[in-house]
């Protein structure tokens, strides 16, 4: 039976909000110079991704825009609704 790997110093784990113990895994691995996102479900990892460290800033960018965007949205959500109308 194979031995369990403990996961590196650097990661975290993310739980999906649908439940059924679906959860992201993220881990550094600095020797290798890359990042692992794995998909797991119960306990069981169903896929993994390496992306190189040189890559990561570009998906720290395209998440920290999509945040702005979301940010954004909710924010002219609430300004409209705290908003008289002009029809009024």
């Amino acid at each position: 039976m194979a031995q369990p790997r403990t996961l590196p110093r650097t990661g975290a784990v993310f739980l999906d909000p649908r439940g059924e113990d679906r959860s992201l895994r993220v881990t550094w691995h600095q020797e290798s110079q890359l990042v692992v996102l794995s998909l797991w479900r119960d306990n069981v990892c169903a896929g993994t991704f390496r992306l190189s460290a040189d890559e990561v800033p570009d998906l720290i960018a395209l998440l920290r825009r999509g945040l702005d965007e979301a940010y954004d949205a909710a924010r002219e959500r609430v300004e409209r609704v705290e908003r008289p109308s002009a029809a009024g």
